[in-house]
């Protein structure tokens, strides 16, 4: 199972960044997918959270309005569409795959990828 993450980069309080997660060696349709970040000197914590359906979202409450999850069966990807960044964004985000239902936890999910690198200036 790999999870490729990309679409990290050095933006200015304000931009948006599209992150991209692209899935292999599980059935994609099967599987919730979501975000997490952790930023230096601090604990992982989940951003947003998609469950296998595509149906039902989980959003952490400093992103609500201003992120949006998504994932594409067909593109074995899921994405995390970023807008109104702020510097306290500015972390290492990775993406995670659960076998069906809506995790919000670590421990609810299955597999990880490397992270990518979104660093918000002020």
């Amino acid at each position: 199972v790999q999870l490729q993450a990309s679409g990290g980069g050095l933006v200015q309080a304000g931009d948006s960044l599209k992150l991209s997660c692209v899935v292999s060696g599980i059935s994609f349709s099967n599987y919730g997918l979501g975000w997490f970040r952790q930023a230096p000197g601090e604990e992982r914590e989940i951003v947003a959270s998609i469950d296998w359906t595509g149906t039902a979202t989980y959003y952490q409450d400093s992103v609500k309005g201003r992120f949006t999850i998504s994932k594409d069966n067909a593109k074995k990807t899921v994405y995390l569409q970023m807008n109104g960044l702020k510097p306290e964004d500015t972390a290492v985000y990775y993406c995670a795959a659960r076998a069906f239902g809506l995790g919000t936890v670590q421990r609810d999910f299955d597999y990880w990828g490397k992270g990518t690198l979104v660093t918000v200036s002020s």
